[in-house]
Parts: C-alpha cells; structure tokens; sequence
C-alpha cells in the first residue's frame, strides 16, 4: 500500500484514466474534475470509462479525448474486449471514483504505475486492495462534488473556483431542434421520480406546486423523467402551459432541455446535478438523504427539506414511515424558494 500522502509524479503528458461509471448525478459531479486537469496539464489525454447509457453526457464535454463503455450486462467476450483496451491504452493513472468491486478490479487491469482510489474507509467492497495510492479520508459529511476533487488535489493542483464541468457551452436548437421549436418562452423543468422510491415527491405536492406556478404567469412548465413516473406524468399534464415529456427525451435532450430553464426542480436525483452542472437553479426537494452530502453545486442554498428526525436514513425504501420526509415537504415550501428565482430573472429581464 502506498503511503496517503505518497508523491505522484507524471510525465509531460500524461494519460489518465478516470473510472466513474454511474449513477447520472455521480458522473455527473465528477465531470468537474477533467477541466481542472486539463488547466494544470493542458497536454493530457483524459478518457473516461462510463456505462453505456451515461455515455452521452461524458462526450459532451470537449475536454474529454476517449470514452470507453462498460457494458453493465456484458457477456465475457465483451469483459475481455474492455480488458484489452485497458491494457493497450497504457495509462500513466487512474482515479477510480467509484470505490466498488467493478470499478477496482478495471483500475488493475490498467496496469498504471498510479491508481489513485478513496481512502480505504470510504471505499466499499474491497475496492482499495486493487489501488495502490489514496486520498484523504472524509467520510459521508462533506459535498460529494468536493469530495471528487481531492483526486485533482492529489496531483498537486490547487482547485479553482467557480467550478466548470464542461457542458454549459452546448445549446438545444443544435442538440434537438424539435423540442427547441417548443420551448420558445420562459419555462420551469419539474422531474418527477428517482432512482429511490424513498425520494419520491407526492402527486399532492406537484399539483400544489403546478397551481401557483401556473397561476402566476409568464412560464410554462415542462415534466421530465424516466418512463416509470408516465402515469403522473399525464395525469398532471391535464393542464394548459404543460410540455409532457417524460420517458420521450434522450439524455442529451434532457441536457438541452435543462438548460434553458429558468430553474428545475424536483428530488435529490441525477438531472438535478445535470440541471445545476449547466448552471440552472435546481430545488432539490430532500428527505432520506444529507443536503450537505447530495445538494446540487451551486443551488445549496434552494434545498427544501422537512428536517424530520429519522432523516437522512439512505434507504432505497421508507423503513416504515412512509415517505414521511417526503410528504411533509410542502408545496408552499417549494413555491416560496421558487420565488425568489423568478423575482431575481425578472429585474434582470
């Protein structure tokens, strides 16, 4: 094992490997990382090894020269095909920000003189063993988006605020002209749903909240999401102003789509740090999880949550309390944060 603190030392242009392979809101945050890199080594060659379906959003980022897939449901043939890439790419490093089995084992495989990983108290699944130099230890109770850049740090680079992560520049008209056409005015992105039964907002909140917006003017809204939360979808798109397009969006689109709104809002999920990523004001409705944990980078300060007292608990599923921080999030909570958003665009209209 390599001392934490150990001295890395790259040469003029380095090859690096940054493994971070899912979920959406991790690849995400971890975007921000490359272009502190590329200021330090402006000659680096940075690929990135991603599951296929998050593979989109990592090759918009210009900074970023190869992607590499792991296919999550892929048979041996395709394990020993990843194997040889690794191997014949000759990576100076890798920083494995995943800190699982998988992520570890593809570390090694690459052979690097320096694979970088979390502490081995942060790590999981015996994820260090396949490592051999380490960050510092955090722990759950830091920013994750901070948590990532102690990997720049570990190369020596001081890191410069406010952070880049590499995907604002892109523009909706040339991603999906067609949804362009539709979005031609002011409008607010709700997501509904998540990855976690246990984040999910109450139809009652988003109906509440679907009344002022609605009843105030001036912006449309548009309903995003995975196809699972259709049936919401449609039941609270009954009204006039509202863009239904749950489950019909590419990730790019919804990267384009994200970005010109006024603000999104909805759980602590994955399009909520693409929203925030893109420089969008993201409400992140929070219950099982920590604020100062998952907050999206930027919009801290328009995390709503209930502060109940068996919150966060990081359960996929309410252990018994039925969504109870969830549904005590009140849609006025939501509407008097939202406010402010729309009084600050509107003297700066």
């Amino acid at each position: 094992m390599t001392s934490i603190g150990a001295n890395i030392h790259l040469p003029p242009r380095p090859r690096i490997l940054i493994i971070l392979m899912g979920s959406l809101g991790d690849v995400t945050r971890g975007l921000c990382v490359v272009s502190q890199i590329k200021r330090v080594f402006a000659d680096a060659s940075i690929t990135w090894l991603v599951e296929d379906k998050w593979a989109e959003l990592v090759r918009l980022h210009p900074q970023i020269d190869r992607v590499l897939i792991f296919e999550r449901n892929s048979k041996v043939v395709g394990t020993f095909r990843l194997q040889r890439e690794l191997r014949a790419a000759r990576f100076d490093i890798s920083f494995d920000m995943q800190r699982i089995l998988k992520s570890g084992i593809c570390a090694w495989l690459t052979g690097a003189k320096w694979r970088v990983g979390f502490h081995p108290k942060d790590s999981k699944e015996g994820n260090h063993f396949f490592n051999n130099c380490y960050i510092e230890y955090q722990g759950e109770h830091s920013s994750k988006t901070l948590h990532y850049l102690k990997f720049v740090e570990k190369l020596g680079i001081e890191v410069s605020f406010p952070l880049d992560f590499g995907i604002r520049g892109i523009d909706l008209r040339v991603l999906a002209p067609h949804l362009a056409e539709k979005l031609t005015g002011r409008y607010v992105v709700l997501v509904l749903g998540s990855s976690w039964q246990s984040k999910n907002w109450t139809e009652a909140g988003y109906r509440g909240l679907l009344e002022k917006l609605l009843g105030h003017g001036g912006y449309g809204v548009v309903l995003v999401g995975a196809s699972s939360q259709a049936v919401l979808a449609r039941e609270l798109a009954a009204g006039s102003g509202i863009l239904n397009l749950v489950g019909e969006t590419s990730l790019t689109e919804l990267v384009g789509v994200l970005k010109g709104a006024s603000a999104a809002i909805g759980p602590d999920s994955g399009p909520g740090h693409v929203a925030a990523a893109l420089g969008v004001p993201y409400l992140a409705l929070i219950g099982p999880t920590a604020a100062v944990r998952v907050a999206p980078y930027g919009s801290e300060e328009l995390v709503v949550e209930s502060h109940q007292l068996c919150a966060p608990c990081y359960q996929r599923r309410c252990p018994g309390m039925q969504e109870r921080c969830m549904r005590e999030i009140r849609a006025e909570m939501v509407w008097e944060k939202l406010q402010v958003i729309i009084n600050e665009e509107s003297q700066h209209a």
